[in-house]
């Protein structure tokens, strides 16, 4: 970081302290119980924007379905089930998240998708998914997730590992700016806010290297400027085939 952009970092750091207060006493935590209910509420207005380039993306998932069985698709952080409406008819869903407390909101709208069967709802991290089987689904999706992961790396490792050979891993993620826009210097300033307020986000991350990093026999990846806020609007979108 620049000297400017590190002072900022800092100040905004410091004006965090009764985050941080609150986080070492264990009380920040009572706010996994919160989260679930602003997701469900901005969710819908990200949906709404990124419906086409949603759309677009999903399209081909029916190409990596198994001759003997209907498309088995893994969601890493599910959250509240925002892409299910994007999901072929006849698809099994398994879901996936850290925080249990999605589950109202997920039943809402596995109610609004039924032409989707749902497997099972599973509390785990993306980076430990050890209740799932190897080489047992088609498809994992992710998106918005790889942002507040512990670690990008080890996420890939065990979609890697779910991941039947040939199957794909399909993904959408805000990431870090060109560095030489306000966006970039104000994503680093803004970074310590947004991690407490997002539950571990980072919008400062260079996801796509870790991407082009993992030893997928094909990556299809595009950035593109989305239509938010403007700490989130650079995205990469596509997919990576085991």
């Amino acid at each position: 970081m620049t000297t400017a952009m590190r002072c900022c970092h800092w100040a905004v750091y410091a004006l965090c302290l009764p985050f941080h207060l609150l986080n070492a006493v264990g009380l920040w935590a009572l706010y996994k119980r919160v989260f679930p209910f602003c997701v469900h509420r901005v969710s819908s207005t990200y949906n709404k924007k990124m419906h086409e380039t949603k759309k677009q993306l999903f399209r081909s998932l029916p190409e990596f379905r198994a001759p003997d069985r209907p498309l088995t698709i893994l969601e890493i952080g599910c959250g509240t089930g925002t892409n299910f409406e994007f999901y072929p008819a006849g698809s099994r869903v398994i879901c996936t998240d850290p925080n249990p407390h999605f589950q109202k909101y997920l039943q809402e709208n596995m109610g609004a998708n039924g032409h989707l069967t749902y497997d099972r709802f599973v509390v785990a991290s993306g980076e430990d998914m050890g209740l799932i089987e190897d080489g047992s689904v088609d498809v994992v999706v992710c998106t918005l997730v790889l942002c507040s992961v512990t670690s990008i790396q080890q996420t890939l490792r065990e979609t890697q590992r779910i991941l039947r050979t040939g199957g794909a891993f399909y993904f959408m993620e805000h990431v870090v700016a060109d560095p030489s826009t306000w966006t970039h210097f104000l994503q680093h300033v803004f970074q310590p806010l947004l991690g407490y307020l997002f539950d571990g986000c980072n919008v400062n991350r260079t996801t796509w290297k870790l991407l082009e990093a993992a030893e997928f026999s094909e990556l299809k990846l595009r950035h593109m400027e989305a239509p938010l806020v403007f700490v989130i609007k650079p995205h990469i979108v596509g997919y990576a085939v085991k």
